[in-house]
């Protein structure tokens, strides 16, 4: 059973991850062309993540809502599976980004092979437990659009004053949803996730050292997420005070 439906997925990661691949190309040769080269990898991983990340969430919601039996260890769907087939290509796209041209920055690699972990278990390796990774990827990438956004207008506030309006203006909304989803939603359903599984309840179909796994990886990233907004918060009140102390004076 399990060999005819990896078989089956090769097409569809294929096709994925070239599409990712032709997304990353094109940002990379022509739409960001003009950027300053150090500059233009970046952009570009922004340029995949968009196309990922809003349409992984809807296309995860649709999936879920279609399965009236959804539940922590329910089977996974042909939906759910496919959802996390664009997921895994996308990864693999952003982490041959990452070995290409950052291959020394250590946590997002780490992250992303982290990440891929999950999906594939997932995914190839127990056939359940979509909902739960399903929900966490909706969590994780409810805020790619902003995000992204914000990271490229910051990577242009220095040189171009609309991109440096535009950091400013969506600097504290993309703070507080970051904020709410990392570190309330997200915590919560972990929560959920993890009292269910220690139950006992899908260790017929999900063994223990893979939700385990699972757990460890998905807290390790919500402790990073929460860690690296709170620096952001940080910075963003340093930078209210002087502009403040400024017009003081």
């Amino acid at each position: 059973m399990e060999a005819p439906i990896l078989i089956s997925s090769i097409p569809n990661l294929f096709s994925f991850f070239t599409f990712f691949l032709i997304i990353y190309l094109v940002a990379y040769l022509i739409i960001f062309r003009s950027w300053k080269p150090k500059l233009r990898p970046e952009a570009s991983s922004c340029a995949i993540s968009l196309l990922h990340g809003t349409p992984a969430v809807f296309f995860a919601v649709t999936s879920l809502l279609a399965d009236p039996d959804r539940d922590f260890h329910s089977p996974n769907t042909p939906l759910q599976n496919l959802v996390l087939d664009y997921s895994i290509s996308y990864f693999l796209m952003d982490l041959t980004h990452y070995l290409i041209f950052y291959p020394s920055d250590v946590l997002f690699i780490g992250h992303h092979l982290a990440t891929l972990f999950v999906f594939v278990t997932c995914r190839y390796v127990v056939y359940h437990g979509a909902y739960a990774i399903l929900v966490l990827l909706i969590l994780a990438e409810v805020t790619s659009f902003i995000q992204n956004t914000w990271t490229l207008a910051n990577a242009r506030k220095s040189d171009v004053e609309f991109a440096a309006k535009v950091y400013a203006l969506l600097s504290p909304p993309f703070y507080v949803l970051y904020s709410l989803v990392r570190g309330i939603a997200g915590p919560y359903f972990v929560y959920r996730m993890f009292t269910y599984y220690l139950s006992g309840a899908a260790n017929n179909v999900i063994p223990r050292w893979i939700w385990i796994s699972w757990v460890f990886v998905v807290v390790t990233a919500i402790s990073v997420s929460i860690l690296w907004i709170s620096n952001l918060w940080v910075e963003l009140y340093r930078e209210r005070s002087r502009e403040l102390e400024r017009k003081v004076r």
